[in-house]
C-alpha cells in the first residue's frame, strides 16, 4: 500500500504550521520601526524645525518641547506623553537642533494594529494548513477505503456466496489494491468448486440413472415372468404345480416392489438424464413397438418409411412406459397407429379404458403425478414424466387426450 506519501505531505504541513507559529512568535518580539525611515523624518524635522509643512510624514510621530508640550504629531491617537509611549513601547529620540535639544520626537510602533495584523496572518496561516491536512486526511482515508476497506468488504461478500453455494458469480479481478494480488486465486478457487461440484453431480447423475435404467429394464421381464405364471397356474391341473406357480408370482411381485423402489429412488434426484438422439431409419421403430407389447394386444400396425430423429434406448424406453400404462390402467386391447404429419411422425396409442379426467391431464407429465383412477394402483408417478422428458430430447412431443372410448397416447418423433 502506498502510505508513505500521505505521511510524509500530514508531516510536512505539520513541521510548516510550526515553522509559522514560530516565525510569527519571534516577529512579535522584534517589532521595530525601520531605522532608515527613522533616521530620515529625524533629520526633516531637525532642519525644518517650526516649519510643519516640510516634516518627512513616512512614519507616525509625535514632538514635543522640553516641557512636554504638544509640538507637532502626524495623527491623532498617538502617544503625546513619554509616558503613554514607554506604555506602547514606543520609541523617544531627543529633538536636537542646531545643537541644542529642543524636546522629544516619539515613534509610535502602532503595536495594537500590528498585533491584529499577526493575529490575522497567524489565523489565515492555521486555517491554509488545517484545509491542507484535512484534505490530506480525507484523501488518505478515501484511498485506504477505495485500496483496502471496499476489496476486503467484496471478498468477505464473496466468500459468503461462495460458502452459501453460489458458485456462478466471478469475483472482479482488480489488481490496483492491496488485495489484487489474491482476487484471481480467490476467483481461481470458485471456478475449481464449480468445475468440482459439476463433475460431482454429473457423476452421482450417472449412478442413478444407470440404476435407473437397470431397474427399468428389469420391470419388463418380470412383468413377462409374472403373466407367464399367471397363465401357467390358470391352466395347470396339478396342485403342487400351481402352488409353485403361485410362488412364483409372489416372488415376482416382491422383486416388483424392490425395483419400484429402487427405480423411484434413483429417479427422483436425477435432475439430467443424458439422450443421445440421431438419424435413424424409421423401420426400426416396428421392433421397438413390439418389444414393448409382451402381451401382444396391439393389433397389426404400419410405419410410413422415413428418416427420423431419435435415441433408440430411450425411444424404447417411451414405448415400454406407455404400454405398461396401458397394461396397469386399462388392461384393455390396444391400437397403434403411425402416419406423417408435417416435421413428424406420429405414432399414436390408445387403449379402450375409461381413460382419466380432463383437469387431470395436464398434470400427467409432473413428476410423481397420477391420475385419480391410479389410487389403488402401484407406482411412482414417473413414467410419463420420463416419457415427456425423453421426447422433449430428442426434439420431439407427448400428446395425451381421452377418446370417446378410451385414452391415447401420441408420440411426435422428428423427421430428418
Amino acid at each position: 500500500m502506498k502510505k508513505a506519501p500521505f505521511i510524509i505531505l500530514l508531516v510536512l504541513t505539520f513541521i510548516a504550521e510550526a515553522l509559522a507559529c514560530y516565525l510569527m512568535l519571534s516577529k512579535i518580539k522584534d517589532i521595530k520601526t525601520d531605522p532608515v525611515k527613522v533616521n530620515e523624518c529625524m533629520y526633516s524635522i531637525s532642519e525644518n524645525y517650526g516649519d510643519t509643512s516640510k516634516y518627512n510624514t513616512q512614519l507616525d510621530y509625535v514632538v514635543i518641547d522640553n516641557d512636554g508640550k504638544l509640538v507637532y504629531k502626524t495623527r491623532d491617537g498617538l502617544s503625546e506623553s513619554v509616558n503613554e509611549a514607554i506604555k506602547t513601547r514606543g520609541l523617544i529620540i531627543d529633538l536636537t537642533v542646531d545643537g541644542e535639544v529642543k524636546g522629544k520626537v516619539i515613534f509610535d510602533y502602532n503595536i495594537g494594529v500590528q498585533l491584529a495584523e499577526f493575529k490575522q496572518n497567524i489565523v489565515i496561516v492555521f486555517i491554509i494548513i488545517g484545509v491542507l491536512q484535512i484534505v490530506i486526511i480525507v484523501s488518505w482515508y478515501i484511498y485506504i477505503k477505495r485500496s483496502m476497506i471496499t476489496p476486503f468488504t467484496k471478498l468477505s461478500d464473496f466468500a459468503a456466496r461462495v460458502a452459501e453455494g453460489n458458485l456462478d458469480m466471478p469475483l472482479q479481478m482488480d489488481k490496483g489494491h492491496v488485495f489484487g494480488a489474491f482476487t484471481e486465486s480467490f476467483d481461481l478457487m470458485r471456478s475449481e468448486l464449480k468445475k468440482a461440484r459439476i463433475a460431482e453431480k454429473k457423476a452421482n447423475d450417472e449412478k442413478k440413472e444407470v440404476i435407473a435404467k437397470l431397474s427399468h429394464d428389469i420391470k419388463t421381464p418380470v412383468a413377462s415372468i409374472k403373466s407367464t405364471s399367471e397363465v401357467g397356474m390358470a391352466i395347470t391341473k396339478e396342485e403342487r404345480a400351481k402352488e409353485m406357480f403361485g410362488v412364483i408370482d409372489a416372488k415376482t411381485d416382491q422383486i416388483k416392489s424392490l425395483v419400484d423402489n429402487l427405480f423411484t429412488s434413483s429417479v427422483q434426484d436425477i435432475t439430467e438424464i443424458e439422450v443421445n438422439p440421431g438419424m435413424q431409419p424409421s423401420d426400426v421403430i416396428s421392433g421397438l413397438i413390439r418389444n414393448a407389447d409382451y402381451l401382444s394386444r396391439a393389433d397389426t400396425f404400419t410405419i410410413p418409411e422415413c428418416n427420423v430423429y431419435f435415441d433408440k434406448l430411450r425411444l424404447q424406453q417411451v414405448f415400454d412406459n406407455i404400454f405398461m400404462n396401458s397394461y396397469k390402467y386399462a388392461d384393455t386391447a390396444m391400437h397403434v397407429n403411425a402416419e406423417t404429419a408435417g416435421d413428424y411422425l406420429v405414432i399414436r396409442i390408445s387403449d379402450e379404458g375409461s381413460g382419466v379426467k380432463e383437469e387431470e391431464l395436464p398434470l400427467l407429465k409432473e413428476k410423481f403425478k397420477r391420475g385419480s383412477n391410479a389410487s389403488d394402483k402401484d407406482g411412482a408417478g414417473l413414467g410419463l414424466y420420463l416419457t415427456d422428458y425423453f421426447m422433449e430430447k430428442m426434439d420431439g412431443l407427448l400428446g395425451l387426450k381421452n377418446l370417446d372410448k378410451g385414452f391415447e397416447v401420441s408420440v411426435y418423433i422428428r423427421i430428418v
